[in-house]
């Protein structure tokens, strides 16, 4: 009989990864291609709804082949479009089964390359799904389990994504550390304080080691949204004047359009009807026909693909610029990243101020972290970096394996819990 294989799940609101453990190591497996991580984003082609993963459905997409993206999938679970389901190409689908799609794809992949059928999985899972609702909350994990039970796996556990961050980085600790895990992803912040050592690793119950948890719904596409809404929008017409009464215009729209989940269900009729409506009264037809161009052409996401390539591209530069030539010939937005500061600082300090509740649940002054890991793409924003440098000046900094290391570290539960 081959040996049971243990499995641990990151799905992320970004990107995705998955780990297996034997009883001898743990490892990631390349789930695209060569790549051990892969972007949560599914595309549909409009032929035949064909179901494209990652890389490649973002890459159909972006080169304007005729289908549906899809991103941020995981920020529908326990909300009520998760059982509403939404129309793709022509055809309705219920979130279960795309969602269920895309997670297969990488169980099939781990599978072949190891040989054996996965049946035990610890999947990672934010502190809190849905903020302030306990019931929507349990509610999104319960989903999450079904898709995972009707994929084929027989034994299916949870675990708090920034402590299997913590798991991951333990192994390489010599003495006994008092961390802090700063789990920034795309659609969540986390924050777990846990006693680390080697020795603390063998235990099958670290209950007595985990001082406190603490998370808030906001990440990285926030981040895309407040900058959409700040620089991108406003060439767009967000926020110029129609009528004689001089209002301005309705903001709905463009608040949909800076949102990753939301931005395919501007694609209707009716919608591009009211915009064309207005267009008729607006003070400036230029910047506000811009709009009525993407809703017409389905290019909002394209939109939000250039802001985040102006996001990512600020982290290391002052300035960074985006063409949005596929709306305007000419117009291009230029950035610089004293202005993304101000438009992120409100959610900076949200996120920051989940991270001090997560010390004063825990009893503990910022003096007494001796370890901050930095987990997850958004670490890598400058503003980020500067305030969690200046709660913690102490302490030692590991950013290691920033977008796999809660994967690996499920694995290590998973193969902690099932063996």
């Amino acid at each position: 009989m081959t040996p049971p294989v243990f499995c641990g799940i990151d799905f992320g609101t970004s990107n995705s990864s998955l780990a297996v453990a034997d009883q001898n190591d743990v490892f990631l497996i390349p789930v695209e291609n060569d790549h051990t991580t892969i972007p949560s984003a599914m595309f549909f082609a409009r032929k035949d709804n064909h179901a494209y993963f990652g890389r490649e459905a973002t890459e159909r997409f972006l080169t304007r082949q005729p289908g549906r993206l899809m991103r941020s999938l995981k920020r529908v679970l326990g909300t009520p479009a998760m059982r509403q389901g939404t129309m793709v190409n022509g055809e309705l689908m219920k979130f279960h089964q795309i969602i269920a799609a895309f997670l297969d794809q990488m169980k099939r992949k781990a599978e072949a390359d190891c040989g054996t059928e996965l049946r035990h999985v610890v999947m990672g899972r934010p502190v809190h799904f849905v903020d302030n609702d306990p019931a929507a909350d349990q509610r999104a994990e319960s989903e999450l389990k079904a898709v995972a039970t009707s994929l084929g796996f027989e034994h299916v556990g949870f675990q708090y994504e920034p402590i299997a961050a913590a798991f991951a980085h333990e192994r390489r600790l010599s003495g006994e550390k008092l961390a802090i895990v700063v789990d920034l992803g795309g659609g969540t912040s986390d924050f777990t304080i846990i006693r680390l050592s080697k020795e603390n690793a063998r235990k099958s119950d670290r209950n007595s080691d985990i001082l406190a948890n603490t998370g808030v719904r906001l990440g990285g596409n926030d981040f895309d949204k407040d900058l959409s809404l700040a620089e991108m929008m406003p060439e767009l017409g967000f926020r110029t004047r129609y009528g004689a009464k001089n209002l301005e215009v309705p903001s709905y729209h463009y608040f949909d359009l800076s949102e990753w989940s939301k931005v395919n269900f501007l694609y209707t009729n009716r919608i591009v009807f009211q915009a064309k409506q207005l267009l008729r009264e607006t003070h400036d037809p230029v910047r506000y026909g811009r709009l009525i161009n993407v809703l017409e052409q389905e290019t909002g996401h394209a939109v939000l693909a250039e802001t985040e390539k102006i996001k990512i591209g600020l982290a290391s530069r002052e300035r960074f610029a985006a063409a949005l030539d596929f709306i305007d010939e000419d117009l291009r937005i230029d950035v610089a990243r004293e202005d993304f500061n101000a438009a992120i600082t409100s959610k900076t300090e949200k996120i920051v101020s989940a991270a001090r509740e997560c010390l004063q649940a825990a009893g503990i002054l910022p003096e007494a972290i001796s370890l901050v890991i930095m987990t997850g793409g958004s670490t890598e924003i400058p503003l980020i970096q500067e305030q969690f440098r200046k709660l913690f000046p102490a302490a030692e900094w590991s950013e290691e394996n920033k977008l796999s290391s809660v994967g690996l570290g499920l694995a290590y539960d998973a193969r902690s819990r099932f063996s």
